[in-house]
């Protein structure tokens, strides 16, 4: 940076900011906590050797990506991002099982309302339908993912990550 004011990686080092500094365009004077926060994570030594094996169009993308993990692994020391991942994908596969329960409950409703002809095949059609959206009641049940997942499940934690 060379001017005036150092960058924020400069002024938590306590050092002079050179004309080239690695951190400069990325760690700005004005935001002091970005930089902090990866420091404590990842050192300024390993920041400094990750943004210079990255080309140059892709740093950005990378410090915004250190500081998003580094923000993680100070709310979750143990899994980071990968708590997050885990705790989506969990959320995902429970809405995609009540999905698939309401569609069963709807198709059931709809063949009840249906004006034809009750056959003997329409009748097995319909057993057939309740008996799957009544079981489709009792899976999540049997998939408690928030009882059996590692990942903490506090909701101030999870909406914390986000912020």
């Amino acid at each position: 940076m060379g001017g005036s004011s150092p960058c924020a990686s400069c002024k938590l080092l306590r050092r002079r900011c050179a004309k080239d500094c690695i951190f400069a365009p990325y760690f700005p004077s004005d935001d002091p906590h970005k930089f902090a926060i990866v420091h404590k994570v990842f050192g300024a030594s390993n920041v400094s050797k990750m943004l210079q094996e990255i080309p140059f169009h892709q740093r950005v993308d990378a410090v915004s990506s250190l500081v998003y993990e580094a923000n993680a692994r100070v709310r979750d020391p143990v899994y980071g991002c990968v708590g997050a991942i885990s705790y989506l994908q969990n959320q995902v596969s429970q809405l995609q099982i009540q999905l698939a329960a309401t569609q069963a409950e709807m198709n059931c409703i709809q063949m009840q309302q249906e004006p034809t002809l009750p056959t003997q095949l329409d009748q097995d059609e319909k057993a057939l339908l309740l008996a799957s959206s009544n079981n489709f009641n009792n899976i999540p049940q049997y998939f408690n993912f928030a009882s059996s997942s590692n990942v903490i499940q506090d909701p101030l934690k999870r909406e914390s990550l986000w912020t």
